[in-house]
């Protein structure tokens, strides 16, 4: 049994009925993209989570300094101590 045609449909007819190409009238404005602030801040805190995850979490400079620093007897005493306590209780909010 041979079907030569379903219900009307000529493949090659749809095929030599394409229309041609045509030219975009001119655009009088061009596109334009608006961000909210609230996107702004979302990309900043983005970005700084990203950079915060790929800087190491110690700075081996600042620790070699700091151990330098502290086999010198003269430069522990009240102040420094007094200085980093200080500080310490700053970051904790205390």
């Amino acid at each position: 049994m041979t079907i030569d045609r379903l219900g009307g449909i000529d493949p090659l007819q749809n095929a030599q009925n394409t229309q041609k190409p045509r030219r975009v009238a001119d655009v009088k404005e061009p596109d334009t993209v608006s961000v909210s602030s609230e996107a702004r801040q979302r990309a900043e805190v983005y970005f700084a989570m990203e950079a915060a995850s790929v800087s190491p979490d110690v700075r081996a400079d600042r620790v070699a300094e700091v151990m330098q620093k502290m086999k010198d007897p003269a430069y522990v005493n009240n102040s420094v101590v007094d200085l980093v306590a200080d500080r310490i209780m700053n970051v904790y909010g205390l």
